[in-house]
C-alpha cells in the first residue's frame, strides 16, 4: 500500500514491442494498481518484430516463431500471465543446409560454425576447404587479448572462405539476418574470444575449448532471424555475464531447448498488455524527450499540432536510430553510442499447402542455406513438421512452411513488390523442397530494419550507452540493440529496465512499495 504522502507515479514506457511490453508488466507488478502507465507505440499495432497472422485460419507467427526455453525470462513470464499451459516445444525433426549445390544435415563439431577439433565437414565442404581446417591448427596464430574482430574475417583467414560461406554464415545470418563479415567476434561468439584470450594455440584448439566450456549446443532451427537462435553458446541470447542493469547472467537449465506459444505469440503480447494495465496508445510518434526538473516532457504527434505528456520516468524500448534521436538530446554520450549499431531488413514469406500436394518435402524441420549458394532465400521452416501443434489433422489437412529472405547490405534485393518476392520464394522451394503446386494461402511479411547488426565493438557501445543512462535519474533502456535479439533477452532488459525505474521512484519519495 502506497503512503499517503506519496502520490501515483506516472512512467512513460516508449515502444510497444515485447520489450516495452514487458518493461510494462513488471512496473506494474513493482509499483503497484495506483501507478499510471503510459505505452506510446509509433505503429497501429503492439509487438514490434513479433506478429502473429492467420495463416488458412491458424495463428502463424511471422516474425519470431520460437524462443530459448533452456533461459529462464519467457517460462518464468508465462507462469505469471497464467500461459504455462500454452508452452510448445518442437518435434524430433532435425534441420538441413544447403552448400555446395547439396542440401546435407547440419555438420556436427562446430561453435556456432566454427570448426573444432571434433568437426565433421565433408558433406559441406570441398576437398580443398577441408584441407584449409585441417591444416590450421598448425598455423602461428597472432592474437591480442581483448580485442575484436569481425568473424568472418577471422574465419577467412584461418579456415578460407568456405567455412565462413557455407557453416558459420548460415547459422548466424538466421539470428542477425547478418553477414559474418560484419558481425564481432565478442558478441556473437563471446566463448570463442574467452578461449582466445585465455591462450589458445589456434582458432580450432579456441574453438574447442568454448565448445566444452559449454552446454551442449543446440542446433539452430532453420528459419528466419529472431527466431530464438542463441548468439552465443556461453550465455545464450547475450554475452556472459552482461545483462542490462548489472544483472547476474541468467542461467540455462536443462530440458527443451526451444519453445513456442500455441496460438502464437500475440498470445502473450494481449496477455502482457491486460496485465500491465496500462493506457496503451498505438500510432504515436514520440518526437522529442526533454529533462524538466520534475521529471520528463515527450512531445508527442504531428509537428503542426504537438501534444505534450509529462512524465516522472520513461522507458525507452525502441530499435537503435530512434533511440539515439531521441538521446540526443538529454544523454549525448549515450546516443553517441548507439548510433554505431547498424540495422538489417528481412521478409517472411509464409505459405500453406494442400498435404496432398507437398509429399516430396523432405521430412526436416527446415533447411539454412549457404551465403555462396545461387538461390534467393536464407532459410525454410518447414513449420509443420517442426510444431506438432502445426501439424496437418482431419481438419485442417494443410502443411505450412515460411521462407525468409535478406541479410545485411541486401535491403536492395527486397525492394520488389510482394508477387515477385513469392514468385522467388516458390522458385527456390522447387528446388529445396520439390514443392511446384500453387500454394492455397501466402503471406508475405516485411521487416524494414527489423534486427539490430551486432558489429565489432559492440559490447563496447552497449556499456558506454548504459554507463550514459545510468547517470541520468528516471531513464532507462531496453530492447534487442543490447543483449541478444532473441525474445528472452529482449525481456531480460525490460525487466532490469522496469526494475531500475521503480528503484529510482521508490528512492525518491515518489512511488512506496505496493
Amino acid at each position: 500500500m502506497s503512503s499517503p504522502d506519496r502520490r501515483a507515479p506516472h512512467v512513460a514506457v516508449v515502444g510497444g514491442g515485447v520489450s516495452g511490453l514487458a518493461a510494462a508488466h513488471r512496473l506494474r507488478t513493482l509499483l503497484g494498481p495506483s501507478a499510471r502507465i503510459t505505452v506510446l507505440e509509433q505503429r497501429d499495432r503492439l509487438g514490434g518484430v513479433l506478429r502473429t497472422v492467420d495463416l488458412a485460419g491458424t495463428p502463424f507467427d511471422v516474425g519470431a516463431e520460437a524462443f530459448l526455453a533452456r533461459r529462464p525470462e519467457v517460462p518464468a513470464l508465462l507462469d505469471e500471465l497464467g500461459l504455462a499451459g500454452l508452452r510448445v516445444h518442437p518435434g524430433r525433426a532435425t534441420a538441413t543446409i544447403r552448400a555446395g549445390g547439396r542440401t546435407v544435415g547440419l555438420p556436427a563439431g562446430t561453435l556456432l560454425g566454427v570448426p573444432t577439433s571434433r568437426a565433421r565437414l565433408d558433406d559441406v565442404l570441398s576437398a580443398t576447404g577441408l584441407d584449409a581446417v585441417r591444416a590450421e591448427p598448425s598455423r602461428a596464430l597472432r592474437w591480442e587479448p581483448g580485442s575484436d574482430v569481425a568473424l568472418g574475417g577471422l574465419l577467412r583467414e584461418r579456415f578460407g572462405d568456405e567455412v565462413a560461406d557455407r557453416v558459420a554464415d548460415p547459422l548466424l545470418g538466421g539470428v542477425y539476418a547478418g553477414r559474418v563479415d560484419t558481425l564481432g567476434l565478442r558478441a556473437t561468439v563471446p566463448a570463442l574470444a574467452a578461449a582466445l584470450d585465455a591462450g589458445a594455440e589456434s582458432l580450432t584448439a579456441a574453438a574447442t575449448a568454448g565448445a566444452d566450456a559449454t552446454p551442449a549446443p543446440p542446433r539452430p532451427p532453420a528459419g528466419t532471424p529472431a527466431d530464438g537462435v542463441p548468439p552465443s553458446l556461453t550465455s545464450p541470447d547475450g554475452p556472459p555475464g552482461r545483462v542490462s542493469g548489472g544483472a547476474a547472467p541468467p542461467q540455462v537449465a536443462a530440458g527443451p531447448v526451444f519453445g513456442a506459444v500455441r496460438g502464437g505469440y500475440r498470445v502473450l503480447l494481449s496477455a502482457l498488455a491486460d496485465a500491465a494495465g496500462a493506457e496503451i496508445r498505438p500510432g504515436t510518434t514520440v518526437r522529442s524527450l526533454e529533462r524538466r526538473p520534475d521529471g520528463w516532457r515527450l512531445v508527442l504527434g504531428p509537428v503542426p499540432e504537438p501534444e505534450v505528456l509529462d512524465a516522472d520516468a520513461v522507458v525507452l524500448a525502441v530499435p537503435a536510430p530512434a533511440l539515439r534521436r531521441l538521446l540526443e538530446p538529454v544523454v549525448p554520450a549515450g546516443a553517441s553510442a548507439v548510433a554505431g549499431v547498424e540495422l538489417a531488413s528481412s521478409v517472411v514469406v509464409a505459405l500453406a499447402y494442400r498435404a496432398a500436394d507437398v509429399t516430396a518435402m523432405p521430412p526436416t524441420s527446415g533447411c539454412l542455406i549457404a551465403a555462396d549458394e545461387p538461390l534467393s532465400v536464407k532459410g525454410v521452416t518447414h513449420s509443420s513438421t517442426k510444431w506438432g501443434h502445426l501439424a496437418p489433422d482431419a481438419t485442417d489437412d494443410l502443411v505450412r512452411l515460411r521462407v525468409s529472405m535478406g541479410r545485411f547490405g541486401e535491403a536492395a534485393t527486397l525492394q520488389v513488390d510482394d508477387d515477385e518476392l513469392v514468385r522467388r520464394a516458390r522458385a527456390d522451394l522447387r528446388i529445396l523442397d520439390g514443392i511446384d503446386a500453387e500454394p492455397v494461402a501466402v503471406h508475405v511479411q516485411r521487416w524494414g530494419g527489423g534486427l539490430p547488426q551486432y558489429g565489432v565493438g559492440h559490447l563496447d557501445r552497449v556499456a558506454a550507452l548504459e554507463s550514459a543512462v545510468a547517470g541520468v535519474p528516471g531513464l532507462a533502456v531496453a530492447g534487442s540493440a543490447l543483449h541478444g535479439v532473441g525474445v528472452p533477452a529482449c525481456v531480460g532488459t525490460a525487466r532490469s529496465a522496469a526494475e531500475r525505474i521503480a528503484a529510482g521512484l521508490t528512492a525518491t519519495g515518489t512511488a512506496a512499495r505496493p
